[in-house]
């Protein structure tokens, strides 16, 4: 099923404001008059499919426009389901926002949860200048847990392009798993259930840029503090407690000029712990979107 959104988000009497909607079976977007203060300018997008998932063969494709000094937030009301594939058929989604200057766009979605045999990718391009801001968190978890499904998908391949005053490519990434001959997804992936990336880029994200370099850090060093040997011989020999595996574990790299933006990547054991990472990371934007995403 081939799909159609768009969305163009401009300035009106000095206020951020929807000025074309359009999207085709099965996407749809949900836009409320108001999320948070009055006071607060921005536009929240929901972005949602109808049956709840995509299935087998899908084709969603959506163009965002956000104009010069507007604030947009993209987001969905639960997580992502792509369901089982037949066949070879791939679901995909395809998201292409261009983000004006001294707009803000904060893609803040729940994550993909792809069921068994399920085939899904999904491309994300974003086109900037030197003063837009962008906000990307882009996370899947193993599956449906409660059914016994971990990383039991057949492929899942998410690209992330951020282009800099037209075509000059700033960040280039692609996250693949596929379902190998020798070793199985969830063989590789071992005791982690949630992969995530987050992506900050430009001014007005400089504060929270400092703050979760700061506090990967200080997480990392935690977890990976290594048992005082007044413990003895004891703890040596018993090497799988020496190595125990961290159950979250995260990384912070700058990228661009200037060190305008920064990737913080993720491998948890639970999708609790990456919530709650993602809700202190993010809670100082609240000013600028008027509620803190994923609170």
């Amino acid at each position: 099923m081939k799909s159609d959104g768009k969305v163009v988000v401009e300035k009106v009497g000095g206020r951020s404001t929807v000025t074309r909607c359009f999207s085709k079976y099965p996407l749809k977007f949900i836009i409320p008059n108001k999320v948070g203060p009055s006071k607060t300018d921005a536009v929240w997008i929901y972005s949602l499919t109808y049956g709840g998932g995509i299935v087998s063969g899908d084709s969603i494709s959506c163009e965002l426009t956000i104009g010069d000094g507007c604030a947009t937030v993209l987001t969905t009301q639960a997580s992502t389901k792509v369901y089982k594939s037949m066949g070879s058929k791939c679901s995909e989604q395809a998201l292409e926002a261009r983000i004006g200057s001294d707009a803000i766009l904060a893609i803040v979605p729940d994550p993909v949860t792809c069921f068994s045999t399920a085939r899904y990718s999904q491309k994300q391009v974003f086109r900037v200048v030197s003063d837009s801001n962008l906000v990307i968190v882009d996370w899947i978890t193993s599956g449906r847990h409660e059914s016994g499904e971990r990383w039991d998908f057949d492929l899942y391949k998410s690209t992330n392009r951020i282009l800099l005053e037209g075509d000059l490519p700033l960040f280039l990434d692609t996250v693949l798993l596929e379902r190998g001959s020798i070793a199985s997804i969830a063989e590789r992936m071992q005791d982690y259930q949630v992969i995530a990336m987050v992506v900050l880029f430009g001014p007005k994200m400089k504060h929270i840029q400092n703050q979760v370099q700061e506090d990967v850090k200080k997480i990392m060093s935690e977890q990976l503090i290594i048992p005082s040997t007044s413990l003895g011989h004891q703890i040596m020999n018993k090497s799988k407690h020496y190595l125990m595996k961290p159950s979250f574990v995260a990384s912070a790299s700058v990228f661009g000029p200037k060190g305008i933006g920064v990737v913080v990547r993720i491998a948890a054991m639970t999708t609790e712990s990456v919530y709650k990472f993602l809700q202190q990371q993010l809670a100082s934007m609240e000013p600028l979107l008027g509620v803190s995403p994923y609170r």
